[in-house]
């Protein structure tokens, strides 16, 4: 597995991690807890800015809100303001996106429901997925009759699936039709998805439909053919011909014999139609499987549609800068010299490998950004250190009440 930003452990636990160098000073413990509370609290109001953006100029193109909602929006909504502010939550909150030859191979492949699906990708002007954390987990597949198979599947912790659909215009010239898709033609439509193989990420696209695979076409169509043909020129023509035969020259027609040849070509063809019957019900109960892992994804999978997507990304945005600030902001205040981002960026990597067993690429770049810009970190000739506990109270302090400073005075 390919090593991301994500940090797979809650701020709490983080904190409390860190407050173990300062277990022997009761007051410089109480600083660091009060001081990343009002860091906290300064991101939260970073976020709800961050929303009340993307709510504006998302509303033009939301598919819950009525015409009537969007008519206010008209000359407010714009689609590269939101579309850029959206790249800017993902990339806090560590989403990376899925290259296209990624998606590739995963639509042609399938880990779990072992159907073909077919995307009509006309639908849409723009698509985009971004994934977030993966591990691994062992789970049982059916593979021929009763025999169910133990594999080892990857799954993508989080999926945000972007679609930018196209106008009513191309749907109608490209005869694309959104029938029981509850979607108008240019609206963008946003979900966000947990615990996704990584090889059935076609499943979360709205507008997939099942198709039979190529090895179920295989077992339903030359059996048919070859072993129908078989048993009819083999035992049922050659019965009928002889009869007919006997029928048109006059001769005694030998019903014992042609009878026999009959049945047993009408037996064959039924155990023939009944395994035929069989490999099409495999398939129906894949589709059944197929739909119950949507109802699954819908019901306990699904994090959040639309601008409700905004509240979860924004909350694991708010939560992944505090971590990594958290974090610069103790090694770097524990270090008894100013450290470059290359050195805190591997001591903090070390840390998570040797403590936590955990192998991941710490945004060093990004956390050393917030630092700097909230007045916690200074850099000098490209060493980077931190005020002392106490300045940097009084510096976060007057951040904070900078924010709400409305004395015109």
């Amino acid at each position: 597995m390919t090593r991301d930003h994500y940090i797979p452990f809650n701020k709490e636990f983080l904190l409390e991690q860190q407050l173990t160098a300062f277990s022997d000073d009761s007051q410089k413990t109480e600083d660091f807890k009060k001081l990343f509370d009002i860091v906290e609290h300064y991101y939260h109001y970073e976020a709800f800015n961050l929303n009340r953006n993307l709510k504006q100029h998302y509303a033009l193109f939301d598919p819950d809100l009525s015409k009537h909602e969007k008519e206010g929006f008209i000359g407010k909504s714009d689609f590269l303001v939101f579309k850029e502010t959206l790249k800017k939550v993902l990339d806090h909150s560590n989403y990376n996106r899925v290259s296209q030859e990624t998606l590739d191979v995963a639509f042609k492949n399938s880990d779990l429901i072992g159907l073909d699906l077919a995307i009509d990708f006309n639908a849409f002007k723009d698509y985009e997925v971004y994934v977030r954390g993966e591990h691994k987990a062992k789970e049982k597949v059916k593979k021929y009759f009763f025999w169910k198979k133990e594999i080892e599947i990857e799954y993508y912790d989080r999926v945000m699936i972007y679609l930018n659909y196209n106008d009513a215009d191309y749907l109608k010239k490209k005869k694309v039709k959104l029938k029981g898709i509850p979607v108008e033609p240019s609206s963008i439509v946003l979900k966000i998805f947990k615990r996704v193989p990584k090889n059935d990420l076609e499943t979360i696209f709205p507008n997939a439909i099942p198709m039979m695979s190529t090895t179920d076409k295989l077992l339903l169509w030359v059996p048919a053919i070859f072993g129908g043909v078989s048993l009819l020129s083999a035992k049922v023509i050659p019965a009928l011909i002889g009869m007919y035969g006997a029928y048109q020259s006059g001769e005694t027609i030998d019903f014992l014999n042609s009878k026999t040849s009959l049945n047993q070509g009408l037996i064959a063809l039924g155990i023939l139609g009944a395994y035929l019957f069989r490999q099409y019900n495999n398939y129906v109960n894949k589709k059944i499987r197929y739909s119950k892992m949507l109802s699954d994804s819908l019901y306990f999978k699904n994090l959040g549609n639309n601008s409700g997507a905004f509240y979860s990304l924004l909350n694991s945005s708010e939560e992944e800068v505090l971590k990594e600030t958290i974090l610069a902001y103790a090694f770097l205040s524990r270090s008894k010299t100013p450290l470059s981002a290359e050195e805190l960026d591997h001591q903090i990597e070390s840390w998570f490998s040797s403590e936590l067993n955990t192998n991941l690429d710490f945004d060093v770049k990004d956390a050393l950004l917030k630092l700097k810009n909230t007045g916690l970190g200074l850099e000098t000739n490209g060493k980077w250190e931190v005020l002392s506990l106490e300045k940097s109270l009084i510096q976060i302090d007057a951040l904070w009440d900078g924010v709400f400073d409305y004395n015109q005075q």
